[in-house]
């Protein structure tokens, strides 16, 4: 992950080395080699996919001069490499709080053990409908064909046998630590809620959408917003149905992997959006 735009790119080389700086381990050895079950654990995944990100969109802006881009928006944890694109936080302060939130939550897995599940072909309602009806909570409005419950591993059981009754075509178990985007996770929002008074947050150069609310961030509410956001539902459905309202043309997703370009085209199907995460992917820009 992100090892072939380190490879050709020094300025994407030195992101994965300032961040094997910050960290004091080699996070850049784990995502351009694995092993895979070590990338995959929760706060390896988190800052991986950042630092990626951020090579990535480092990697558009150096293939593109004098880029220009009218606002921002990414997926949970994503929603801080926006931030970071944005000017919020720099690229040293937005490690050591997706350290400190990938920690947060892996203890709040521990603390709170729940489990998810992607649900395909339900209507978001219906599904608002059978996650108050099992005890559980909608994680992630993804696309309009695909929504994800999260909360204890009973209140999931419930909600796969409900949406089988009401007519879901498929439903996945999600091979993740825990409930993540549900009130499980509360023990970390108080965590990151007193590590983030300690963050000088800016005011944002470019607007940013809000996972919690799908509008865009007030410079004054970005704190308690982030805070919200480890418990809330990411409203990715909103959030892109806003972009195209507004009149957005064209969305480049930054990062590794082709996951929000899928659920974007599911959302809109007009939509114009390309990716960016191997260095294959700018020899065609």
């Amino acid at each position: 992950m992100g090892k072939d735009l380190a490879d050709a790119i020094p300025e994407c080389k030195a992101l994965f080395d300032q961040a094997n700086e910050i960290l004091g381990y080699d996070l850049a050895g784990i995502c351009f080699e694995g092993p895979q079950e070590e990338l995959n654990k929760s706060n390896h995944a988190q800052l991986g996919i950042f630092v990626a990100s951020a090579a990535a969109f480092k990697a558009l802006e150096l293939k593109q001069p004098g880029l220009e881009y009218d606002v921002l928006a990414g997926h949970s944890l994503g929603e801080w490499t926006a931030l970071h694109i944005a000017g919020v936080v720099g690229f040293e302060d937005a490690i050591k709080i997706l350290k400190a939130r990938g920690e947060f939550m892996q203890a709040a897995c521990v603390e709170n053990p729940g489990a998810m599940l992607a649900v395909m072909n339900l209507d978001g309602d219906k599904l608002v409908e059978i996650a108050t009806e099992a005890g559980c909570n909608v994680a992630n409005f993804n696309s309009l064909a695909q929504t994800v419950l999260s909360g204890t591993a009973e209140s999931i059981d419930k909600a796969e046998v409900l949406c089988q009754e009401a007519g879901a075509k498929r439903s996945i178990r999600l091979p993740v630590a825990g409930a993540f985007h549900s009130p499980l996770m509360q023990p970390a929002a108080d965590r990151m809620d007193a590590f983030l008074a300690d963050v000088e947050l800016a005011a944002p150069k470019v607007p940013v959408l809000s996972n919690v609310t799908a509008d865009v961030h007030e410079a004054a509410a970005i704190r308690g917003n982030m805070v919200k956001q480890i418990t809330s539902s990411v409203q990715w459905v909103s959030s892109v149905q806003k972009l195209v309202a507004d009149g957005v043309e064209e969305i480049v997703e930054c990062g590794p992997g082709k996951v929000l370009a899928g659920l974007i085209k599911r959302i809109d199907k007009s939509a114009a959006v390309r990716n960016i995460g191997q260095l294959s992917d700018l020899e065609n820009q």
